[in-house]
């Protein structure tokens, strides 16, 4: 079953531009079922979808002549004399495909839809070459709503709370807690059995570290990330010590900030930064460690269902904005701040009294909208569910 994802409705509007469409994100999001997606969308008979996992596709652009190019694409049937689309899938495959791209949009405004699984290159190669000719969207893996849609399970999620009785939440908790457990990978959630879900997250964990560090990185010890990754998501949702993480892999910790920034940029994990008025004091500060699915980071370890749940909250943060973490130097902390306007605190079971606790800590940093994210039913005030994130 094809599902529109919510990425669409932001890509729409830019179908008719002339800049290209670039879709990034962590590797088996669904970028080519987009991608195809959009291409059924386009009314138009002069267009061409190209996968350039195939090496016969890559030859076609593997010329420094790029009017040999313009020639391959003719004799695949685009006319260049009208408004043509091109989409081309896993553009990280073609070293220069920036220039490319610029080439056949300033000479025959070419109107590309592009895919790559690693923003590492994109953002390295495309963000010069391309600058003025691009938009560029994320893809992640999907949330709550798109997986219901995925499964086939005509449920729709209140639009209040206050519509969530006992047994609705029960009802929807049911999908809620595999979506928790197994993560929102489009191949994991279409797998029936538990066995065969965690098998799916093993192709997907050993297809990114194959294709991604040892291919795409330089990173000569790839054994060394490997462990990182393992002690990484031993620690989700705290904050990292760089020292200690440095002593207990022998590796200096230049080269650990160097596997964290290509583990980020490649969308595998995401770094929190404290809250603050101030950019630079964000980056300073120590940063909390998040993975880019429940399910993922359950199937390398074993951690809390508290730690589990609470990455599940960042995953859907993350989709609607920045996402930060506040702690005073007391040691009173606030999970997550969205945009720098609402903030969360995540609790299995939470209490009156962890309400009253946000609600003060968020007036204190004037932040008007605060929500405690609850695990299991509650029938407390500003109390809301993973679901409804």
């Amino acid at each position: 079953m094809i599902v529109k994802r919510k990425l669409y409705n932001k890509i729409e509007p830019y179908l008719d531009s002339k800049e290209a469409i670039i879709i990034t994100g962590m590797r088996r999001t669904g970028k080519t079922t987009l991608l195809s997606f959009i291409y059924d969308k386009i009314d138009h008979k002069n267009k061409l979808f190209l996968d350039l996992e195939n090496p016969l596709n890559q030859k076609y652009f593997n010329e420094e002549n790029f009017e040999q190019i313009k020639f391959s694409l003719e004799t695949l049937g685009i006319d260049f004399s009208k408004k043509a689309f091109v989409f081309l899938d896993e553009i990280q495959l073609i070293k220069n495909i920036p220039q490319i791209v610029k080439y056949f949009i300033d000479h025959y405004k070419v109107k590309f839809f592009l895919t790559g699984s690693a923003s590492f290159y994109l953002k390295n190669l495309f963000s010069e070459s391309l600058a003025g000719r691009k938009y560029v969207f994320e893809l992640f893996p999907f949330d709550f709503h798109e997986f219901l849609q995925l499964k086939q399970i005509n449920l729709k999620i209140p639009s209040k709370h206050s519509q969530i009785n006992e047994a609705i939440f029960k009802t929807l908790f049911r999908y809620y807690d595999e979506f928790l457990k197994f993560g929102g990978f489009p191949q994991v959630i279409e797998k029936k059995s538990i066995k065969e879900k965690k098998q799916a997250l093993n192709d997907i964990f050993t297809s990114y570290f194959q294709l991604e560090i040892k291919q795409l990185s330089d990173f000569r010890k790839t054994d060394k990330v490997r462990d990182l990754i393992l002690l990484l998501a031993e620690r989700t949702g705290n904050k990292l010590d760089i020292k200690k993480i440095s002593q207990e892999l022998n590796v200096s910790r230049a080269t650990i900030y160097d596997y964290l920034s290509f583990l980020e940029a490649t969308y595998f994990i995401k770094l929190a930064r404290p809250f603050s008025k101030s950019r630079d004091v964000e980056i300073r500060k120590i940063p909390k460690v998040y993975f880019c699915d429940s399910g993922l980071v359950g199937n390398i370890t074993s951690i809390s269902k508290g730690s589990l749940f609470e990455q599940n909250v960042f995953q859907g943060l993350r989709l609607n904005g920045e996402v930060n973490y506040y702690q005073r130097k007391t040691g009173a902390e606030i999970d997550f701040i969205l945009d720098k306007k609402k903030s969360f605190e995540v609790k299995t079971n939470p209490s009156r009294t962890d309400v009253n606790k946000l609600a003060r800590i968020s007036k204190a940093i004037n932040i008007d909208f605060f929500r405690v994210v609850s695990l299991n039913y509650s029938l407390l005030k500003n109390v809301v569910y993973g679901f409804e994130i």
